[in-house]
């Protein structure tokens, strides 16, 4: 740290305790940055694309994570140091607002620092390449904005979103089954979404996932799962045309909130204290059945006295149903939840054509299908696998896919995949370098050449000679002025992605390249690091 002196040539100190900071200035503090983030982006480079692979992370605590999802991955790593922080939020950034991209972002952020990191070398100040980076963004997203197209879907007529969603699945471990996979996410969010206003709650589908059976079992129910069974074991197992009355009150008898003390010193004062309570559990179960209801969903226990006169009075009941499950049941069967028994009322109950309780493979596990319910606006994905590292897996490869179905009905612009956009802008972005004059062409060409990182990355993963491939694919785009030509990771033995069917949102990919130019403008703003040193 420096010392500052008065005009005496007293030193006197200006940061406390400044033999216990460390401190980087200048270019050193953007080259430690720079590093960090380029760390990071290594890491999830190879898990980019159909090829990537996948990545094993193991909490402190023991828990196994097998993963590809960029997103994912970065959470789950502990990451330390602050710019290497920058890089999590960025991928979870776009993991909120898109879904999807989350590797293929921060692998952009760190091509882009590295070519920063050669502009600075040749003494170009850090803020000029950040305007260049500003300019150069912005001609990407215009010209994908060019090269986009839209393209109609209908209730009937699916196929188009269905292409997308497999693109989304293909680069994760599901991808054999993505074709069944893609079909059920798109009719999950068709069925909850509400083409008028072009919006889909996401809230109001269900993943569900249960070890056992394999992958191809995994459907789509139009209704609600419960992981719960009856609670007696003599209840009826299929009910039909249920009344479900939803309650958020314990059948016990009521207990004073204060502390209190019941002495019993008769026989007599028990019965009546026994008889009291059972008129109690007779008023309650009485209720139910006076408004109709033929099921009752509690969020509490009951005594065991209380399921036996549910039981006697076949009055089926499903006990510790989770508060997020009844909040679903309601909107599901259109029924209200009721805190009191004194205000249950016919208007209140949910009704569902079937009821059911199905149990799997020999584990005795039962669990309990809500169907044919009155508003079908709530659906259920219900996944199997292997293990359960399988089914978390898949349940984040559902929820990208549900993401990306859910930004098409949004805004149904697509542009190619494979590269085949990166490659486009690279191109439109190096043309348009030579209009501007000054130091930020040499940050406008940087960009371009970032912009190749990502389908180099593909190519690197599938296998490819990475310099070759890039190079064979540009000259043909270039020369066939044709958008679509990509990386075949594939290994179809074409280049054309209209013809393989990989398509991706427009909306994801421009919010991939603008939140990383963010990012890297904000790291390459900072030429001070002062942080307190290791001891």
């Amino acid at each position: 740290m420096a010392l500052a002196f008065d005009e005496f040539g007293r030193p006197f100190i200006i940061i406390k305790e400044q033999e216990q900071k460390n401190r980087l200035r200048g270019l050193d503090a953007q080259k430690a940055n720079i590093s960090a983030g380029k760390a990071v982006a290594r890491i999830l480079r190879t898990s980019l694309g159909p090829k990537g692979m996948d990545k094993i992370l193991q909490s402190p605590d023991g828990d196994v994570v097998i993963t590809n999802d960029g997103a994912t991955i970065l959470e789950q790593m502990d990451v330390d140091n602050q710019i290497a922080k920058l890089m999590v939020e960025l991928s979870r950034s776009q993991d909120y607002e898109i879904g999807d991209g989350t590797t293929g972002v921060v692998v952009m952020a760190g091509a882009l620092l590295e070519q920063a990191e050669r502009l600075l070398e040749r003494g170009i100040h850090p803020i000029r390449v950040a305007e260049g980076y500003e300019m150069a963004s912005r001609i990407a997203v215009d010209h994908l904005d060019h090269i986009s197209q839209k393209f109609e879907f209908s209730l009937t007529n699916i196929e188009s979103l269905v292409q997308v969603c497999m693109t989304t699945l293909s680069s994760k471990i599901v991808n054999r089954c993505k074709r069944s996979l893609a079909e059920i996410a798109v009719k999950a969010v068709l069925a909850v979404a509400d083409l008028e206003r072009k919006d889909v709650n996401l809230d109001m589908i269900k993943v569900e996932g249960k070890v056992g059976g394999k992958l191809e079992d995994t459907e789509l129910i139009n209704g609600i799962i419960v992981d719960k069974d009856m609670s007696h074991p003599q209840m009826p197992k299929r009910i039909e045309n249920a009344k479900i009355a939803i309650l958020t009150c314990p059948f016990e008898p009521p207990k004073p909130k204060t502390k209190h003390k019941v002495d019993i010193d008769t026989v007599e004062k028990f019965q009546t204290l026994r008889q009291q309570e059972q008129k109690y559990f007779d008023e309650m179960v009485q209720k139910c059945k006076d408004v109709g209801a033929t099921l009752v969903i509690c969020q509490w226990g009951f005594d065991d006295e209380a399921n036996h006169l549910l039981m006697h009075r076949n009055l089926p009941a499903v006990r510790w149903v989770g508060g997020v499950e009844l909040e679903l049941i309601a909107i599901a069967t259109g029924g209200r939840i009721v805190p009191r028994f004194q205000e249950l009322t016919p208007e209140k109950l949910g009704k569902a054509g079937l009821v059911r309780e199905k149990s799997f493979g020999t584990t005795k596990e039962r669990m309990l299908y809500i169907e044919q319910c009155a508003n079908s606006k709530a659906v259920t994905i219900f996944i199997r696998g292997g293990n359960k590292m399988m089914i978390e897996e898949t349940k984040r490869s559902l929820h990208d896919a549900l993401c990306v179905a859910r930004n098409l009905i949004r805004n149904n612009s697509i542009v190619y995949g494979g590269g085949s956009a990166e490659i486009s802008c690279s191109v439109a972005v190096e043309t348009a370098a030579d209009r501007y004059p000054g130091v930020e062409q040499y940050a406008i060409r940087g960009f371009a050449d970032a912009l190749d990182a990502i389908p180099m990355a593909l190519a690197e993963n599938s296998g490819l000679s990475p310099i070759d491939t890039l190079t064979a694919v540009k000259s043909q785009q270039i020369k066939e002025n044709n958008p679509c030509c990509g990386i075949d990771c594939n290994d179809v033995g074409m280049n054309d992605m209209r013809e393989q069917n990989v398509f991706e949102t427009l909306i994801g990919k421009q919010q991939q390249i603008l939140l990383a130019t963010q990012v890297v403008k904000m790291i390459l703003k900072i030429d001070d690091v002062i942080s307190p040193s290791e001891f």
